[in-house]
């Protein structure tokens, strides 16, 4: 849509009618607190016309039925811990609010699945599966704030993806509203399905401008008995890179592999109020190891102990909850030195991890930000953490628009992609289109103007608007 209209005494009228009145705001201190999700830079924050909280599938659907009716744009909102401004409302509008669908319907360890309204919160999930004995595997780090249905739209990864994936293959079954209102269910609780399309995985990840996941059937998954974090600490960044591929050609099948720099090291744990080993000078790998045998766990340690000190590691050890905090406490400890940051999340081949962090990272020091380097190096996923600091706003525009420009170029030579786990969001949408190839990018806004032809779910994300 050109233009939308605006929303009306009218329209406010007929959403408390849907929702209830207690749950529509309209006042403008309530506004002010969704005019962003994790953005940092208050020149993309935009402030809702309302916001509103529906408690079922059939009062999203009659909001969407509204919107297209009233040609006003829907936002969806899970836990607002996008960090590609994927729950701001840059178009104005509504924020949908999935919070109140937060009931956790079903848990059923036999049939090894659960069912969860969308709005349940993640840590939730793993929670009500591990007190019958299963684990869901879907991790991202955001866990203890972010909404499942959220981590539903956006494909979320996390720590434990190298072994078991990211949120889409945690999934048997979605229910989903469409753009035009309609009720959706899609996927089976099977193992196999050709059965027509695979609609299912079309909406997992598309960040809800496809529709508004509403419902889901998750897989859950017999837990492990034995567990071991192991840290690996390195002195030389090369090196420590350049371990991962060695990992995991080892037949090691590890849940996790993580990397943060010296940089990410000292700031969270300066944030974190503990230091421990090679807090001045090292870089961090943190290996997770699972296994249903206690004598292939042995057996695995000392594989990772004999090939982290051939390949140069200055320490080995056994990790406890004190690194795990300081690897989830990284960007909390990174805003903590600068107002405004802007978090990368290129993806690239396994192979090509390591030269890729290391010729990234020389590429930044040319600029005059700081830039911290973190990644879920087991299945190539790397985020820089780039802050502002004293810089003016031309400065930072103009130099962070020169950093990505080489950087997105270089990402792509190396056969990686733009986005690993955060998605495109309203961040990327210019780069999306440049680097894409052209069919692709012509399927997905087929598709967008068939199912939303209005454009009225999620204006100005992932795809430009029309």
């Amino acid at each position: 849509m050109e233009k939308y209209n605006p929303v009306t005494p009218e329209i406010i009228a007929r959403l408390k009618e849907i929702a209830g009145e207690k749950n529509v705001i309209t006042d403008p201190d309530g506004l002010e607190t969704y005019k962003t999700d994790q953005e940092t830079d208050p020149r993309l924050f935009r402030t809702p016309e309302a916001v509103v909280a529906p408690e079922s599938t059939e009062q999203v659907a009659a909001i969407m039925k509204l919107a297209n009716a009233c040609g006003f744009p829907v936002t969806p909102r899970s836990g607002g811990t996008s960090v590609s401004d994927g729950a701001i409302a840059v178009c104005g509008g509504i924020v949908l609010l999935m919070e109140r669908m937060n009931k956790i319907e079903k848990v059923d360890p036999e049939g090894m699945y659960m069912t969860v309204q969308a709005g349940v919160r993640t840590l939730d999930v793993q929670e009500a599966a591990n007190k019958v004995g299963m684990f869901y595997a879907g991790d991202p780090c955001s866990a203890d704030s972010c909404l499942i249905g959220g981590n539903l739209a956006t494909n979320a990864g996390g720590d434990k993806a190298v072994r078991y994936g990211t949120t889409r293959n945690q999934v048997h079954s979605i229910e989903v509203v469409l753009p035009t209102g309609e009720i959706a269910h899609l996927g089976a609780r099977t193992k196999k399905n050709t059965t027509g399309y695979c609609l299912d995985q079309l909406v997992l990840g598309s960040e809800g401008t496809l529709g508004i996941i509403t419902r889901a059937v998750l897989k859950l998954l017999p837990r492990a008995p034995y567990r071991s974090d192991i840290l690996m600490i390195f002195t030389d960044t090369r090196k420590a890179t350049s371990i991962v591929p060695i990992l995991l050609k080892a037949g090691l099948n590890p849940t996790s592999v993580e990397f943060m720099d010296n940089g990410f090291v000292r700031a969270s744990s300066d944030y974190s109020k503990f230091h421990l080993s090679h807090y001045e000078d090292g870089a961090y790998v943190i290996l997770t190891i699972e296994t249903f045998d206690q004598d292939e766990m042995d057996k695995k340690l000392l594989k990772v102990d004999e090939l982290a000190r051939q390949h140069g590691a200055v320490e080995v050890s056994l990790a406890d909850d004190r690194v795990w905090t300081i690897r989830k406490n990284c960007l909390e400890g990174t805003r903590v030195l600068s107002r405004v940051s802007t978090s990368d999340d290129f993806v690239v081949p396994l192979d090509r991890i390591s030269d890729t962090i290391m010729d990234l990272s020389t590429l930044a020091q040319e600029y005059p930000f700081r830039i911290f380097t973190l990644a879920h190096a087991g299945d190539g996923n790397l985020h820089f953490n780039i802050l502002k600091g004293d810089l003016s706003d031309q400065e930072w525009e103009d130099s962070l628009n020169s950093f990505h420009a080489k950087a997105y170029r270089y990402v792509y030579d190396q056969g990686g992609l733009l986005s690993g786990e955060h998605g495109i969001g309203a961040k990327k949408i210019r780069q999306l289109a440049a680097y894409s190839d052209p069919g692709q990018m012509l399927m997905m806004t087929t598709i967008k103007k068939a199912l939303d032809p209005l454009d009225v779910l999620n204006p100005g994300k992932v795809i430009a608007r029309y």
